[in-house]
């Protein structure tokens, strides 16, 4: 598989682009990842010069602004990043026929719907970073007829900036955690993405579609699941999300069903809870030899 292909990964340095990185390292497969000193997504002529010069096959776009609460207050930067910028990204992939693979988000959606959300439900963005997010994916679509966009929903990976790290971080120091219950989506693995992905491209696959590991959780479900693998001993608690003070409105039910993708390419995403299983056991191997 993408025997004498070459990838360019913007935004090496999140938990997806490692995630990336690792999966085509072990397959042997050639890619650039420049860090983002050197790559700046918003600077239109430098990201042209380095993907024209690296010449690559995929472009894998991994960078985002992703701070939901702060893009309220920097709008600017939030539509700089996810919009702008992934724009002059897809223009250039599309004058140099790169096939471009790019990440949206669930929170396009408002979570009014009774049911699980389709690519072809409509959309309605309740705060910045979800219509900054829907203008990338809209202006790839429109600009580059063989890019792949994938929405992708509370994303969890190694790393630092996703929920489980965070939680672990307050369950070392908190007995007892008090976790929304009404906020309900997909936990979604960046092992998961990956390897969707780059079977997508494989099968040569474009447009969009919904990836997320199978079934859905609420905050509190999911923090209660992690906890209790990680045989802790922390009293999770569910209550309200509006227990918790927040600047930006959030979709309360934004699950996304994967039957599309997962018909095309014949195939069956992970359940969330077996994702979690894995995570742990990995966290646990990082914690014995760290």
């Amino acid at each position: 598989m993408f025997k004498d292909k070459k990838f360019f990964i913007i935004g090496a340095q999140g938990q997806l682009g490692k995630e990336f990185i690792d999966v085509l390292l072990n397959k042997g497969v050639v890619y650039e990842a420049p860090n983002e000193a050197d790559c700046d997504i918003t600077n239109a002529r430098v990201l042209q010069t380095l993907i024209e010069k690296s010449s690559p096959d995929f472009v894998i776009n991994c960078g985002a602004y992703n701070d939901v609460d702060q893009a309220e207050t920097q709008k600017e930067t939030a539509f700089a990043v996810n919009y702008e910028a992934v724009s002059n990204l897809a223009d250039i992939c599309s004058k140099n026929k790169i096939k471009l693979v790019h990440f949206s988000s669930d929170y396009v959606f408002d979570g009014k719907k009774d049911g699980l959300y389709e690519e072809e439900d409509e959309v309605n963005p309740l705060n910045v970073y979800g219509k900054s997010k829907l203008r990338g994916e809209q202006v790839v679509l429109k600009l580059n007829d063989l890019s792949l966009v994938f929405r992708l929903s509370w994303v969890i990976g190694k790393g630092q900036q996703n929920f489980l790290f965070k939680l672990d971080q307050w369950a070392q120091k908190n007995p007892v955690l008090k976790i929304a219950a009404d906020e309900v989506s997909v936990p979604t693995f960046t092992e998961t993405v990956v390897d969707v992905a780059l079977k997508a491209l494989s099968n040569e696959l474009s447009g969009l579609y919904h990836l997320t590991n199978s079934g859905y959780a609420s905050r509190y479900e999911l923090a209660k699941y992690y906890i209790q693998k990680m045989k802790r001993e922390n009293f999770v608690i569910p209550v309200p999300g509006s227990n918790f003070t927040t600047i930006a409105e959030r979709p309360g039910f934004s699950d996304m069903s994967n039957k599309t993708i997962c018909k095309t390419l014949r195939t069956t995403n992970r359940r969330w809870r077996d994702a979690v299983y894995e995570y742990v056991g990995s966290k646990y191997r990082a914690e014995i030899f760290s």
